[in-house]
């Protein structure tokens, strides 16, 4: 295929170094585009207040001005923007959030994330990377991801963490579009998440679904189910009584929630048929767990609401 190669950014961010370049973007003679951007985030605390410290971004990925609903002693807000909405082969997405030490965050973005089918066997990967210091906290918690038929695709999400630190955060899968009558019949998702405290590896998950493999539909794989969902909170609080509370406090009205305590992390996993109710199983979930890792109650972004 004959290209031409298009910058869409000035300068760069040599010190993300280990990556391929991005800011390019390759466009292929019958118009079509590879999106290469990343964004880089540096929160500190500063005069007793969480900063957005330095932001960086190239290509397509960007941030709203951030706020503070709960006030400037409370967690810095911040909307993860990618104004293309989609995303499409080629694309290498990273987002790269660095919090130092007592600083707080929530992150969240505006809409679903849409992966959309594959053209010429080339795939599409985005990445998710998440260094928590001493005393910090973060918590991630995005729109669900649709997998659309014939996609061929990477998600992954790394997490680093100080001995203190907390890391809160949830994905949301959603393979095909069960409510257009679509499902995942070609191409294929290939997910991972590791969490690692101290420098050690203390969590780690690898997922691959692939269209029309038994796994989609086996009692002992998703038995039929479209969207599969995991949250973790992984807090050095994190005890056997909050996963009581939560099992007392949580339940799913049609398809299946459970939750357990792994390496000191509380997990919860969904699965069922509609982002719509993972959504809401894990929003009542941080309602009833934020008071027990922060000591805030539960503040859903305005966004949500919109």
């Amino acid at each position: 295929m004959h290209s031409l190669l298009t910058r869409h950014t000035k300068g760069g961010i040599p010190e993300l170094g280990g990556l391929r370049p991005y800011g390019w973007a390759v466009r292929d003679v019958d118009g079509g585009e590879d999106w290469h951007a990343r964004l880089r985030l540096e929160l500190e605390v500063r005069d007793a207040a969480t900063k957005l410290a330095r932001s960086l971004h190239e290509g397509p990925l960007r941030v709203q001005r951030p706020f503070y609903p709960e006030g400037k002693d409370g967690p810095c807000h911040i909307y993860v923007l990618h104004p293309p909405g989609g995303v499409v082969s080629g694309d290498r997405l990273l987002v790269d959030v660095q919090l130092g030490a007592g600083s707080e965050a929530l992150l969240t973005a505006p809409g679903a994330t849409k992966l959309y089918r594959a053209r010429a066997d080339t795939d599409a990967t985005l990445v998710q990377r998440f260094a928590v210091g001493e005393g910090a906290r973060v918590e991630w918690l995005p729109p669900e991801t649709i997998a659309y038929d014939g996609t061929l695709a990477k998600v992954r999400t790394e997490v680093e963490l100080a001995e203190t630190a907390s890391y809160v955060g949830w994905e949301i899968v959603c393979l095909g579009r069960p409510a257009a009558g679509e499902r995942l019949t070609r191409g294929e998702l290939r997910t991972t998440l590791s969490v690692r405290r101290g420098g050690k590896l203390t969590y780690f998950e690898r997922g691959l679904y692939r269209g029309g493999d038994a796994l989609l539909t086996a009692p002992w794989g998703l038995s039929g189910h479209a969207v599969l969902a995991t949250m973790i909170v992984a807090s050095p609080a994190a005890a056997q009584s909050w996963v009581e509370t939560l099992r007392e406090s949580v339940r799913s009205q049609s398809g299946l929630f459970a939750v357990t305590l792994v390496s000191g992390m509380l997990v919860a996993r969904f699965l069922g048929d509609t982002t719509r109710e993972a959504r809401q199983l894990f929003e009542q979930a941080y309602a009833v767990l934020r008071p027990l890792y922060a000591g805030r109650v539960a503040e859903h972004p305005r966004i949500w609401s919109t």
